[in-house]
């Protein structure tokens, strides 16, 4: 069996061009004709967006957006209104929201990532993420499916009944959040029971490297994945592990926090991310991760765009002296100076006062002509310091909250 899920992750950087250039504008064309976002999207010519830097002029969405239209016009309704009947499932996040879910083949696009972890057909895969209400369970099953590999639905806890499950029935894999797969070894151990458990894809939390070290120690490789209930995979660790592989089935671009526009290559930005899902179109969709994209292909022979994996969360908003400051007003600041290249606000404590500095990157010496427009595009007068260009953290922060709560 090769190692590859498809012909698609070893394709060259025109072939996949070619495909986006196509793919594109009949998913451009699909959004625009739902109600909810499609109105965003409405003086758009789908046909001319047919690349990466073509979609970096259309609107961001957000999970906020989508949301609110649920709430106005019902689930899924106000979402492009979807009909709920034609889909498999209906699943439920925090908002609520409402995302809707397919059984056909690699609906989730998660088979890549189970393929590159080794899994296929021979294999049993003991599926301990969560069925109930959210769509990992089921994402996971259903690339275990288009992998050839048989699924044990196990869920979360219960962890006595999981060992004996996984002992009786011979489960090679797991499927879950880093952590738990310990937590069975361990009982397992303590029971005497010996497991055959030889290869984990986990998502869902952090695969410390000392966790990853122990599972090897065990026997057993371990591998993430980065996705999400809205959009299912969107990349995914190989057996390089050297950062994390896009989907094929996904186009990601890295951008400004509280923006919609593209960072330099190598620069940590926001996740946002465009599916080419016919069933289900999210274009521009803002995850509110941080990432970075990585130089170059993977040594394992996947051709497609890599990022570092979650860095983070992009929504920094915080409220100082009173006010609300966001990622977007210091976007628009930067915005109105030509010379500037980032800015940085930091929220701090002077005695038992909120206190604000906002960090300028620029060839300028003087911090004085700032001071005006900080105050109307943040409403809040702070410190200003001026910083050489290329000086601060590439980390995604635009907003520092340095203020001790305890």
């Amino acid at each position: 069996m090769s190692k590859y899920f498809d012909a698609l992750e070893t394709r060259s950087a025109d072939e996949r061009a070619a495909a986006f250039a196509q793919a594109l504008p009949e998913q451009i064309a699909r959004a625009k004709a739902l109600t909810g976002y499609g109105a965003s999207l409405s003086d758009v010519d789908a046909g001319a967006v047919k690349s990466i830097a073509d979609l970096a002029s259309l609107p961001v969405l957000r999970k906020s957006e989508i949301g609110k239209a649920q709430a106005a016009d019902g689930p899924l309704g106000g979402f492009g209104g979807l009909p709920t009947h034609k889909f498999a499932h209906i699943f439920q996040s925090p908002g609520p929201i409402y995302e809707p879910g397919g059984v056909g083949h690699d609906w989730w696009r998660m088979g890549r990532f189970l393929a590159a972890c080794g899994i296929g057909e021979g294999d049993i895969v003991q599926n301990c993420f969560g069925y109930h209400l959210t769509p990992a369970g089921m994402i996971f099953e259903n690339g275990a499916r288009a992998v050839g590999a048989a699924v044990v639905p196990a869920g979360v806890g219960q962890t006595e009944l999981q060992v004996r499950a996984a002992a009786d029935i011979g489960t090679t894999a797991y499927a879950g959040t880093p952590d738990y797969l310990k937590i069975i070894l361990d009982r397992a151990d303590a029971d005497g029971v010996k497991l055959k458990i030889t290869k984990a894809a986990v998502g869902g939390g952090a695969l410390f490297p000392s966790l990853r070290q122990e599972y090897a120690d065990r026997g057993i490789t371990c591998l993430q994945s980065y996705a999400t209930a809205d959009l299912g995979n969107v990349a995914y660790e190989s057996d390089a592990m050297e950062g994390m592989i896009i989907d094929e089935g996904v186009i990601v671009e890295i951008v400004r926090p509280g923006t919609g526009d593209p960072v330099a290559p190598g620069e940590v930005g926001e996740v946002v991310v465009t599916t080419l899902n016919p069933d289900y179109p999210l274009i521009r969709f803002a995850t509110g991760d941080l990432s970075a994209a990585l130089p170059g292909v993977s040594p394992c022979g996947r051709t497609n765009m890599r990022i570092k994996g979650w860095m983070g969360r992009a929504d920094q908003t915080a409220k100082i002296k009173g006010m609300f400051v966001r990622p977007e007003q210091v976007a628009d600041f930067v915005a109105k100076h030509g010379d500037v290249a980032k800015a940085r606000v930091i929220a701090s404590r002077e005695g038992e006062m909120d206190a604000m500095t906002v960090q300028i990157e620029t060839d300028a010496t003087d911090a004085a002509p700032y001071a005006k427009s900080i105050a109307e595009t943040l409403k809040l007068k702070g410190k200003i310091e001026i910083v050489a260009k290329g000086s601060l953290p590439n980390d995604g922060k635009v907003i520092d909250d340095q203020r001790v709560y305890d």
